[in-house]
């Protein structure tokens, strides 16, 4: 037999306040005590008048909630707490939380205990319902629907939802709260219907039912508008509204009921009154209801009477129709009621049988004789109206010169022509489409262009490409019609690039290539070719095929005389009788098989190195070359006159030479020597055998009768004898002297270098007045020999620095003399030995040098040009400073005299010059 143990729990009222809610929870309720696997509901009361409630349960302390599950259960109904089965983990204290939605307070009541009996355990059970909806729920349109049901049992019962016509659950339906609520949102008809909760375990079975209804307010499908309507016409309003169950409707004047009589007629919503007057005038309101719900809809009549009025709807005062068409004249004054209408055309009436039902006229197939004024004239019982307009009638625009299809190439310029014939009233324009969209000539001015003046519409297009090839149409328009000719341009080109370029299968030296056609731009595709890339090519070349040419209607073919293991992409260019097209995006990256290396390296050399040592030298074969992984040399080498060769191997690819070492190698010695290649796919060609030779011994004497001469402050020369040398110890290169001075280390010294047999060496840039000190040692490839004895000598003090001064000259035809004060050396000079003169003309730049040893010179000139004269005092130190540039200019053909200026008195150009000119023309006038 199943216990069940109410006890109502005190809630404390929504307008106490928190000190009150803290002081309820002091009171603790009488304990609920049940036996183990029983089941339990926990009463939580509601407030009265508490509004829209949500509930929940804390269970011994605050935050700990009680979480719901199959086993456990709040009503969002009833606020009650549900336990299907009680275990011991639920002993404890339960306090129920009471939220108003409106105001988000919280209300706790008094926590009630919950113990165990010990008086035995409960037994199985079958499910009992204790949470359940009613037996018929009506919903409305829209609305959220929410079903609770929840059992007790001994096993905890499994609760499942089914509709009892069979049909499954839409996917909108929510099952939450371990399927004790079956949740429906946007409640339709189509969810109406007869619902069940099955709860079971393993006891029995236990089933609520109840039914869903639907319901709908009533809502507008069709309102009522403002409407004003003529004098003994008819209104019809229109009021419909939905809703379940169906709106029934009612009609009120300005808010009293609408009275139905013989000309006003309600039917299904629709209002109807005919032959309205004055009176009729009014605020109608149409109302819908149902038990549900209420609306309403409400409008203005105005019945109103007028003579007819065409200043609101005024006639065109200017028709343009060409001859043969058909013309109509509207004729709509505002009028109520509707006016009755006839026509005059000038003073005469027209035919009746030309009004449209509309007040109109219509005139078909009008001819010039149509032309003229027309009148309406409007009527009813109110007044009069009338309404003018005029008609022109004039001729059809025709097209006198249309554009042609053509066939062009790209590049050419072509002009498609568009002339017409027309009214010569009216205005004419022409507009070009191009495949549909109007061409804007001024955005394409480089291509586009109009020709041929205002009467003509003629298009240029320059350098025409592939883009422009489509239908073109000149669109002729004046007031009156329009017409248009198209024509089609064909614009051919080379071909566009192909596509889909593939490597379908390679080798080591060939690679199948394939591809697909790209568009021929008109112009059928003649050949392809092949090009292919790789890192070390520069750029895209073409490359061999088999076939040789490769026709357009080939899309296959084979690539040859590639080199083996190198990465290659491909692409394919297309040709037609215009030219060669783009080409092709690349192919992917093949890489061609490995094969024995073909090419040997080039240029094997050598010579040279150290003691006991034969230098074999090569320029590395290229990696395009290598054909394939695990690429080397084979180095091979003997004496000239064996018949052995002795191999070694060189692992590294990029490595030019090889040096072998071996006491036994005599200095100097020919070898014949080749170099050969290989990879992991084998043995490769040798080069050439060429002759090298061992390295050198270095020389083994100091050269003899080593001497050293000063020539001047800043030089010295060092001379020596050669040493005695053969052919047989390989090539003397030459000699390499060192020199420091007294005031340097031996170890620091500089070093100059005399090339093959020379014996002797200038040494310059010294500095003056200072013993230098040298050896001299030759040298060859292998190394230098000993240096000779150490000798030594001084250079010469330095020229003076002061010029010769004061320099005078004088001219008589082509005779010069000139003098100028003697120059004194200082102590620490060298002492003046003679003197240099220095002459050029001013056109040309080789120097003349007149030596002397007396302060005087005498020159023979040709004074056809102007002379360039320094003079320079010479010691054994080298030449001392210039004197000023003086100036003979080829006026001074005749008696002429002049000096430089000193060096204490320096006179300007311009002065200096004066004087010239004085001294020439004193020289004239003698």
């Amino acid at each position: 037999m199943l216990l069940l143990l109410w006890e109502q729990l005190f809630l404390v009222s929504f307008v106490g306040c928190l000190a009150d809610v803290e002081s309820s929870r002091t009171r603790m309720r009488s304990a609920v005590s049940v036996r183990e696997g029983q089941g339990v509901v926990l009463l939580c009361g509601t407030p009265p008048r508490a509004g829209e409630l949500s509930f929940a349960w804390i269970f011994n302390e605050y935050p700990s909630f009680v979480q719901e599950d199959s086993r456990r259960f709040v009503s969002q109904e009833t606020g009650h707490l549900y336990i299907a089965k009680v275990e011991p983990s639920d002993v404890g204290n339960y306090s129920c939380v009471v939220t108003s939605r409106a105001s988000s307070s919280p209300v706790l009541g008094s926590p009630t205990p919950l113990v165990l009996r010990t008086d035995g355990v409960m037994g199985e059970y079958e499910p009992k319902i204790e949470v359940q909806f009613p037996e018929t729920l009506a919903a409305a349109k829209g609305s959220t629907v929410k079903l609770e049901c929840f059992a007790l049992g001994n096993p905890v019962p499994q609760i499942n939802w089914r509709r009892t016509d069979g049909l499954p659950f839409p996917s909108k339906i929510k099952l939450r709260k371990s399927n004790g609520m079956i949740e429906i949102p946007n409640f339709q008809q189509e969810d109406a219907g007869l619902y069940e909760c099955i709860t079971e375990n393993s006891r029995g079975k236990n089933i609520a039912r109840g039914r869903l209804t639907y319901y709908a307010k009533p809502h507008w499908l069709q309102t009522i508008k403002d409407v004003e309507v003529a004098v003994e016409d008819t209104l019809y309003w229109d009021c419909r509204a939905s809703g379940k169950p169906k709106p029934s409707y009612r009609w009120l004047k300005n808010g009293e009921q609408l009275a139905i009589e013989g000309r006003i007629q309600i039917e299904n919503g629709a209002l109807t009154i005919s032959n309205l007057n004055l009176t009729d005038s009014g605020r109608y309101q149409c109302i819908a209801e149902n038990k549900h719900g209420v609306i309403s809809s409400s409008a203005e009549l105005r019945v109103v009477a007028s003579a007819p009025d065409f200043s609101k709807s005024p006639m065109k005062k200017l028709i343009q129709v060409q001859i043969g068409s058909t013309v109509d004249f509207e004729c709509k004054p505002k009028a109520f009621p509707k006016a009755k209408y006839s026509w005059k055309k000038g003073g005469e009436q027209c035919a009746v049988n030309s009004f449209p039902c509309d007040g109109g006229l219509r005139i078909a197939n009008v001819t010039k004789g149509d032309a003229g004024s027309y009148t309406c004239l409007a009527t009813n019982q109110f007044g009069a109206a009338r309404g003018s307009t005029s008609l022109r009638v004039t001729e059809p625009t025709r097209i006198t010169l249309a554009p042609s299809n053509m066939d062009v190439t790209v590049g050419e310029s072509v002009v498609l022509p568009c002339q017409v014939q027309h009214d010569p009233l009216l205005d004419i324009s022409f507009t070009w489409y191009f495949n549909g969209t109007l061409t804007e000539l001024q955005r394409d001015a480089s291509h586009f262009e109009k020709v041929g003046g205002s009467a003509s519409g003629d298009l240029m297009i320059r350098n025409i490409q592939l883009k422009h090839s489509g239908k073109y149409v000149c669109m002729v328009k004046t007031e009156v019609d329009s017409v248009a000719s198209a024509a089609e341009l064909i614009v051919r080109g080379s071909p566009g690039p192909p596509g889909q370029v593939r490597v379908d299968e390679v080798t080591d030296t060939t690679a199948q290539i394939s591809w697909q056609e790209g568009t021929d731009n008109h112009s059928p595709v003649t050949t392809y070719s092949i090009q292919a890339r790789t890192p070390f090519s520069v750029g895209w070349q073409r490359a061999t095929t088999v076939p040789d040419v490769i026709d357009g209607k080939t899309f296959t073919s084979t690539v040859v005389d590639l080199n083996p293991w190198v990465e290659y992409e491909f692409r394919v260019v297309a040709s037609n009788k215009i030219g060669g097209g783009e080409p092709s995006l690349p192919s992917e990256k093949v890489r061609t098989e490995e094969a024995v290396p073909e090419i040997p390296p080039s240029e094997v050399s050598g010579g040279g190195g150290s003691r006991s040592e034969l230098v074999i030298t090569w320029d590395p074969v290229p990696e395009e070359l290598q054909n394939g992984e695990g690429f080397g040399y084979v180095v091979a080498f003997r004496p000239l006159g064996t018949t052995t060769w002795i191999q070694t191997v060189v692992t590294s690819p990029d490595t030019p030479r090889y040096v072998f070492r071996n006491e036994s190698i005599l200095p100097f010695s020919p070898y014949e020597v080749k170099v050969g290649v290989y990879n992991n796919k084998g043995e490769g060609p040798f080069s050439a055998v060429t002759t090298v030779f061992s390295a050198e011994e270095e020389p083994s004497t100091a050269p003899s009768g080593v001497s050293a001469t000063s020539l001047s402050s800043s030089a010295i020369q060092v001379s020596w004898t050669a040493i005695p040398w053969k052919m047989s110890n390989g090539r003397l290169l030459g000699y390499e002297v060192r020199y420091w001075n007294n005031g340097q280390k031996e170890e620091s010294s500089n070093r100059v270098k005399a090339a093959g047999n020379e014996t002797s060496i200038k040494i310059t840039g010294l500095r003056s007045n200072l013993a230098y000190f040298t050896a001299v040692r030759a040298y060859n490839s292998a190394g230098a020999g000993p240096f000779s004895a150490t000798v030594n000598a001084t250079t010469k003090k330095p020229p003076p620095s002061q010029p010769p001064g004061n320099v005078v000259w004088n001219v008589t035809d082509s005779r010069v003399i000139l003098s100028w004060e003697e120059v004194r050396a200082m102590d620490n000079e060298s002492e003046v030995t003679g003197y240099k003169v220095l002459y050029r003309t001013s056109s040309q730049s080789r120097v003349e040098v007149l030596s002397t040893a007396r302060t005087t010179a005498e020159l023979w000139l040709q004074l056809k040009d102007d002379y360039l004269i320094e003079v320079r005092a010479t010691t054994e130190g080298g030449d001392g400073s210039s004197s000023e540039q003086i100036l003979i200019p080829r006026l001074a053909s005749m008696d002429a005299r002049g000096s430089a200026p000193s060096v204490l008195s320096i006179f300007s150009v311009s002065s200096f010059l004066a004087t010239i000119f004085s001294l020439t023309l004193n020289s004239m006038l003698c």
